[in-house]
């Protein structure tokens, strides 16, 4: 039997999934979530616990769209449109989605995948909340790690081999958040802790009022 602490950690995220649970749907029968973030932030992680939390709340699987899967080396921030094709337009008119990830190594698009209407969908990337997308968000996420911690976080993650890429990457964020930024329009602050993740919503977000969302497993590592 589960003791009392271990299950804890479990409740906290559950409440900021039955938050975004009861949220109206945004996108024809979908309510879709952004989680942005600067490169190296933690967003992957956190959408990945997040996504398991709704699907203890929902009954169902929350399917996570990764915008690295929709970006390509030559358009870094330039896939808007083939997103709002791909994905945004069919979802909202409550048809299965149809994409093709974009192969990092072989630098093509690879096979095409079936994304069908969920009540859930997270997409999580940088520039999840450009406003490009706003209109079609439930909520918005913006992971509450310094830019130079996410930077460093993700250039020791992939190496040396990937410094140039890195390079300019943060040249291309940089413009990208002068121009479009996301924090300012966020309906929730997530910052990581010792114990896992804080968490601040509503009109005092920014202010940081915060509550505590704990995960007993860590802290991301991407």
């Amino acid at each position: 039997m589960e003791s009392q602490q271990s299950l804890e950690p479990r409740r906290s995220l559950e409440r900021l999934a039955r938050e975004i649970a009861a949220l109206p749907p945004s996108l024809g029968p979908v309510r879709l979530i952004g989680i942005d973030g600067h490169a190296g932030s933690g967003k992957s992680t956190f959408a990945e616990r997040l996504a398991e939390a709704l699907g203890d709340v929902l009954l169902t699987g929350v399917p996570v769209l990764h915008l690295d899967d929709v970006a390509t080396h030559e358009e870094l921030f330039g896939w808007q449109e083939r997103l709002r094709a791909q994905v945004l337009e069919p979802l909202a008119a409550g048809r299965p989605a149809r994409w093709a990830p974009y192969d990092w190594v072989e630098r093509r698009f690879g096979p095409e995948r079936l994304l069908e209407p969920a009540p859930v969908l997270l997409v999580e990337g940088v520039g999840a909340g450009r406003r490009a997308l706003r209109p079609y968000l439930a909520r918005l996420l913006w992971m509450e790690t310094p830019r130079a911690k996410s930077w460093g976080r993700g250039r020791n993650r992939d190496g040396r081999e990937l410094s140039d890429f890195w390079d300019g990457w943060e040249r291309a964020e940089r413009a990208h958040f002068s121009d479009d930024p996301s924090r300012p329009f966020a309906d929730t602050l997530v910052r990581q802790s010792g114990t896992g993740y804080e968490w601040s919503s509503g009109a005092g977000a920014t202010a940081g009022t915060s509550a505590s969302v704990t995960e007993g497993d860590g802290l991301p590592q991407a």
